[in-house]
């Protein structure tokens, strides 16, 4: 059997200064790279255009003396004493060979027709190449590359080969400048990912406490379900702010449905515990003597037969409560003519119950469609128009249904004017088994879950019922369900 690997916990700080520390990291090479690039590129074409233009001004100089080489005749070129100007062609300043020859940065080789060195400010580097085509090149150096080049030297006047001439650029300086950027490049790089970590770390210490403060939160919970502890909330607009306010209000829903259900639990043990309880005791009665008695016999069996019609009732509004919770799952899409339903239940009440007086005020002008299923809607409608007929007084048995239109939505209004409600019950009506006078809801028949279901449906629908209510004068009942989108789709038949 495979052993379930471990994963190894690893902090989100430590994540986010990790993914800051080598986002930043590449950003900055690949700025520092082409910054890197672009000026070293730049110092070897310096280099380059300095040993191009040296090899220019000493070819120049040369090829005024109009005839082959020799060490006495470019002696003259490379006299200290020169005072500087020297005319070719009597128009153009040229620098004196001097300046070239003592430049530190180039090894300047002068040859002869022959090929023989005629003068020389240093060791060569790479051995000459006497060619007519003027080049400049880079060659493999002791220490690293070195630029050489390469040009012939023409008389000015007969244009007749009269030398050669190589001048080497041994990089020296252009190595250190390299080498001096690479090691600052190196060393801010690591200043970038230091300073980036960090401030990656601690900015996430500050942006992520929400999510510290959640997780514990959830780990005190977790010891702890009945542990009545909330996440602090922090005085920031931003995502973990809003989470940690959707956290709290869900904790705060778990908290309801949780008592809810507790409630739920202790309330159905004490419903079923009294048909039970009558069944039980006319059981046992039968069994030590009733049986015999066929009086005795008939009340038990009757009132055996109540109370398992109770409990039947009971079963199927808890089985009708628990599918109203799941209509948005299990019905949508579902479109009604509430007109058509609301005329329905008015006329099926006022034949059940001959003896009150039912009023229907229909403001629609025209057909309504609301986005729930019909018999959901009728099945509220029945719940509240009974409710209505339960709680109403002898004094005056009426009861109004309104019918009107806002702006998006419909409402549905069902008026009576029996006992009322008083303010502090009003707001638990809706509540599982909340009966106000409980004595008298059972003698009646309810069992405290149509009320609910009716809430539950209405709301599965996105819709809302309120209760108003005074002691004395009666009860209103107001359901708002949005009108449907596209009242030309399919309308449920049923």
């Amino acid at each position: 059997m495979d052993e379930k690997v471990e994963r190894r916990f690893v902090s989100l700080k430590i994540k986010w200064a990790f993914g800051t520390a080598v986002g930043s990291l590449i950003i900055f090479m690949v700025v520092v790279f082409a910054l890197f690039t672009s000026f070293t590129q730049n110092l070897f074409r310096q280099e380059r255009q300095l040993i191009n233009e040296g090899m220019t001004n000493i070819t120049r100089q040369l090829g005024t003396i109009n005839q082959p080489l020799t060490r006495k005749n470019i002696s003259h070129l490379i006299d200290p004493s020169n005072d500087g100007t020297q005319l070719i062609s009597g128009e153009e300043y040229q620098r004196p060979v001097v300046k070239e020859l003592s430049d530190g940065h180039l090894v300047v080789n002068v040859y002869n027709p022959d090929g023989k060195n005629i003068l020389s400010t240093g060791h060569y580097i790479k051995a000459p190449r006497f060619s007519t085509a003027r080049s400049i090149r880079v060659a493999e150096g002791p220490d690293h590359d070195v630029l050489v080049g390469q040009a012939p030297v023409y008389a000015q006047k007969s244009r007749q080969l009269i030398g050669y001439l190589q001048v080497e650029n041994n990089l020296n300086s252009y190595n250190r400048s390299y080498h001096q950027l690479w090691l600052v490049c190196v060393l801010a790089m690591c200043l970038v990912i230091i300073a980036s970590g960090l401030l990656g770390y601690f900015l996430s210490l500050f942006l992520l406490q929400p999510l510290d403060n959640i997780h514990d939160t959830v780990k005190e919970i977790s010891k702890d379900p009945t542990k009545d502890v909330r996440v602090p909330v922090v005085n920031r607009n931003d995502e973990l702010a809003e989470l940690t306010t959707m956290f709290n209000d869900m904790l705060d829903r778990m908290q309801r449905y949780i008592d809810q259900q507790s409630q739920f639990v202790s309330d159905v043990s004490h419903e079923l515990r009294t048909p039970v309880a009558i069944i039980q005791g006319h059981l046992d009665m039968l069994q030590r003597w009733g049986k015999d008695d066929p009086k005795v016999l008939d009340d038990s069996i009757k009132a055996t037969l109540i109370e398992i019609k109770r409990m039947k009732n009971l079963v199927q509004e808890m089985l009708d409560l628990s599918r109203a919770e799941q209509v948005e799952i299990n019905f949508r899409n579902q479109h009604t003519v509430v007109n058509d339903v609301v005329h329905q239940v008015f006329n099926n009440f006022k034949m059940l119950y001959p003896e009150f007086t039912f009023r229907l005020d229909d403001d629609l002008k025209e057909p309504i469609t609301v986005d729930i299923y019909r018999d959901h809607l009728e099945q509220v409608l029945v719940i509240l128009c009974d409710n209505a007929v339960k709680y109403s007084t002898e004094d005056r048995q009426e009861i109004h249904l309104i019918l009107s239109r806002g702006m998006n939505t419909v409402e549905i209004g069902v008026q009576d004017f029996g006992e009322g409600i008083s303010p502090e019950n009003v707001k638990r009506v809706f509540d599982r088994f909340y009966r106000v006078d409980k004595a008298r809801s059972r003698k009646k028949g309810g069992n405290g879950l149509g009320l609910s279901i009716a809430k539950r449906l209405i709301e599965g629908y996105h819709g809302s019922i309120s209760l108003e209510s005074s002691v004395g004068a009666g009860s209103l009942f107001r359901i708002v369900l949005p009108i449907a989108d596209d009242p030309e789709e399919k309308i449920t038949a049923k």
